[in-house]
C-alpha cells in the first residue's frame, strides 16, 4: 500500500477557518466578513467624512444595493436567521447574523452525509449566490471569515466596529499591515 501522508506536503490543503468541532447550525450570533475576489472595489467608493460631525459613507452602485437588500432578505430563505448590523464597503461586507431555531427546526433530523443545510456556511453560500445573480460580472472570494459572538459586550463592540468601518477606510488603505492586505 502506498503511503500518502506526505503526498502533497501540505501544499494544496487549505486549513479550515472554522472553529474545530463547533456546530455552526446551533443558535448564536456570528460576525461575518466576506471579501470580493482579489479585493476589487466592486461596490463603490467611500466618501470621506467632511468634518468631526459627519461620518464617511459608501457611494454604492447597483451591486452594493443588491448586496444590502439580499442581506436583509436572508430571513425569507432561512426563517430562523435574524440579520443585525451590516455594512457594505468597496471590497468587502461585514455583518452580524443570529441563528435562532424554534421548536419547528429543533426537531429536524441531523444531516450526516453530503452538503450541510441550514448552517452558517449554507446561509453565506445562499447570500453570495443571491447577491450576484442577473449576470453581473462579479465574484466573491471563495471563503469567508466568521467569529462566534460570545457575549453582549463583544456584540456591542462588533456593532460599533461595523458602524465605524467607513470612517476607518482611508487609514486602512494606507496601512500595509492591515488585516486584509
Amino acid at each position: 500500500m502506498k503511503d500518502t501522508n506526505g503526498l502533497y506536503n501540505a501544499r494544496y490543503r487549505i486549513n479550515s477557518a472554522r472553529r474545530m468541532g463547533y456546530d455552526y447550525s446551533q443558535a448564536g450570533g456570528y460576525f461575518i466578513t466576506i471579501c470580493t475576489k482579489n479585493r476589487e472595489h466592486s461596490f463603490g467608493e467611500i466618501h470621506p467624512a467632511t468634518d468631526a460631525l459627519t461620518d464617511a459613507y459608501l457611494i454604492g452602485n447597483e451591486l452594493a444595493v443588491r448586496t444590502w437588500n439580499c442581506w436583509q432578505e436572508i430571513p425569507q430563505h432561512f426563517p430562523f436567521v435574524e440579520p443585525d448590523a451590516f455594512v457594505v464597503m468597496p471590497d468587502h461586507v461585514h455583518g452580524i447574523l443570529f441563528i435562532n431555531r424554534t421548536a419547528d427546526y429543533a426537531e429536524r433530523p441531523e444531516t450526516r452525509f453530503g452538503p450541510q443545510s441550514d448552517n452558517l456556511a449554507s446561509i453565506i453560500r445562499g447570500f453570495k449566490a443571491w447577491a450576484t445573480r442577473q449576470g453581473i460580472n462579479f465574484n466573491w472570494q471563495p471563503r469567508y471569515y466568521d467569529r462566534i459572538i460570545r457575549n453582549e459586550l463583544e456584540l456591542e463592540k462588533i456593532r460599533d466596529y461595523i458602524q465605524g468601518n467607513p470612517n476607518r477606510w482611508e487609514a486602512e488603505q494606507q496601512n500595509e499591515l492591515s488585516l486584509f492586505r
